[in-house]
């Protein structure tokens, strides 16, 4: 019984059919957010960085939120110390009270963060692309319920009218990167750039996983626009991008074998993309690699480890890291069958996207 779904792009397909799949066909690895479910890739990622690609050329990384970190963390002269760093921070140092303030939320986050990259040594050769939501309009300066939940009313009429409430800003590390043109003019959200530099990359890094109402935002960061931040994966969730204008391949370790655009949609079942051949055309030199159903139904509760975990088990956090650590160490399976699978690629095991 698999642990993995593999869904091929069109392009992927008729490329790995003709020539096999080698690591420097890999030009862009994304990374969603999702909160603690990307614990579940870390596995992944360590084996991906420190065996498979470890010395990737013409690679662009890019990330909202958790992804964000786990991209950062990839891109460490050292990715293997750096991801194991970022996991155990993640699991044992989040011990929140019951209804901590979002001030404290804030806090505790940083503090973890700041010590994932007190030592880090990002690799000049490869490009980073740190995804944020800059609040204009109506959520300029504001962190009131109303105003998101306007916001959010917005969303559900068409992701362009979030535009309104939502600038995209990324900071970014390393070379230009074929993503960048890929992303100007996608859509009404925008692409400013930002240099991610040694005086902003804690501030760019907390924004992209500054979920709102339950923590502080992230405001005038150093070389960005003034204004409040907010998570990446408001306007960019899965990261539902146009790849195929890229060359290359794009490989997504993902937790889900969709890619929905923005996290209020993921509400909006019509939003999601890669099913059933919606925005296939974008992702047609995609690889999604994602844990099956029959994998997930082994893990504690029977899912990945998410953000309801910190309410489910209320102040026990002795039991929440047990559960995340079994849970995270059940992925070692699905690491051994993708690993198998890209060295030696099966297309009958891979779906459609």
């Amino acid at each position: 019984m698999s642990s993995l779904v593999i869904k091929l792009g069109s392009r992927a397909r008729e490329h790995i059919a003709r020539e096999g799949l080698s690591p420097n066909d890999i030009r862009c690895i994304p990374a969603a957010a999702g909160g603690p479910k990307g614990l579940a890739l870390m596995p992944l990622d360590s084996w991906l960085f420190g065996q498979w690609l470890r010395e990737p050329k013409n690679l662009t990384l890019v990330g909202a939120s958790i992804g964000a970190w786990r991209m950062a963390a990839a891109l460490d002269a050292d990715p293997v110390k750096a991801l194991a760093n970022l996991q155990r921070g993640y699991i044992e140092d989040q011990n929140f009270r019951i209804k901590p303030t979002p001030t404290e939320v804030a806090a505790l986050m940083r503090g973890n963060l700041e010590a994932n990259i007190a030592d880090w040594q990002p690799r000049e050769h490869i490009s980073l692309r740190v995804l944020t939501s800059r609040a204009v309009g109506s959520l300029a300066g504001t962190a009131a319920r109303g105003a998101f939940a306007k916001a959010t009313l917005a969303n559900t009429r068409g992701r362009h009218h979030l535009a309104r409430h939502l600038q995209r800003v990324i900071f970014t590390h390393g070379p230009a990167s074929p993503l960048d043109d890929a992303l100007d003019a996608l859509d009404p959200f925008g692409a400013l750039r930002v240099p991610l530099t040694r005086e902003n990359r804690a501030d760019a890094l907390m924004a992209s996983g500054t979920i709102p109402i339950i923590c502080d935002p992230v405001r005038n960061i150093a070389g960005a626009p003034e204004g409040w931040y907010w998570d990446g994966g408001l306007i960019d969730y899965h990261l539902h991008y146009p790849y195929a204008r890229m060359e290359g391949l794009t490989l997504y370790p993902h937790f889900t074998p969709s890619v929905t655009p923005g996290w209020l949609d993921k509400f909006l079942p019509w939003r999601k993309q890669g099913v059933k051949g919606r925005g296939a055309e974008w992702l047609a030199s995609m690889i999604l690699i994602a844990p099956s159903p029959e994998f997930l139904a082994r893990l504690p509760h029977g899912k990945l480890p998410d953000r309801n975990d910190f309410y489910r088990y209320e102040g026990n956090h002795p039991g929440r890291i047990a559960a995340w650590r079994k849970a995270i160490g059940e992925c070692g399976r699905m690491v051994e069958e993708a690993a198998r699978w890209l060295e030696q690629p099966d297309l009958k095991m891979a779906g459609h996207l």
